[in-house]
Formats: C-alpha cells, sequence, structure tokens
C-alpha cells in the first residue's frame, strides 16, 4: 500500500449537509474502496483567488492522509467526480517524511 494525500474542496453552499457530515461520507468512500486513513485535516473556508465558475467563488478545504493500492485511486476519482458536494479533489503521493538520527 502507497500513502497519499487527498485535498477535498467542498461546496456545500445551498445543502443543509454540515462539514462534518461531507467528511464521514469521504472517509467512508475511501474505506470502502479499500484505503486506511491515517489523519484527516479540516481547514477553514477560503475565497478562491481565480473564480472559473461565478456560481462557486469559495470552498472548504479537507486534507486527508491515507493508505491505499493505486487501483483505489481511480476508484475514488471516478466516484467523487460525480459527487455535487466534491468540487475538486487532487490525490498525490505523501511525501515521505526523514528522521533525523542522532549523531
Amino acid at each position: 500500500m502507497t500513502k497519499y494525500e487527498g485535498l477535498f474542496i467542498l461546496n456545500l453552499a445551498g445543502t443543509e449537509e454540515s462539514v462534518k457530515d461531507a467528511i464521514d461520507r469521504i472517509s467512508a468512500a475511501i474505506g470502502e474502496a479499500g484505503g486506511k486513513i491515517e489523519n484527516v485535516q479540516k481547514m477553514d473556508k477560503r475565497a478562491f483567488t481565480r473564480v472559473a465558475d461565478k456560481a462557486v467563488s469559495s470552498g472548504f478545504y479537507v486534507n486527508v492522509l491515507f493508505q491505499a493500492d493505486s487501483k483505489a485511486i481511480d476508484t475514488l476519482k471516478q466516484r467523487f467526480q460525480h459527487d455535487a458536494e466534491v468540487w475538486r479533489v487532487l490525490f498525490t503521493k505523501a511525501p515521505k517524511i526523514a528522521v533525523p538520527v542522532a549523531a
């Protein structure tokens, strides 16, 4: 399994779903795809610097660190592509953290 970092931008305007509900739904989807979540970081709502769609000018940012197979990433991309509350999603391989060696 490989460590991945998923950055989700949520568009919850006009819905009654809370950010916590959306994060729980995203976490469940990652688990269903065979992923194992290590950390979820909820960030604030931020305005977009460049607005591609005038109807959506800001979003809630959520960063999820998880382990999964590469096949699971393809499954998740397709699943979130059809999710109205997930405005954008970006999956990257998580950077390896260097552990300092004592001299």
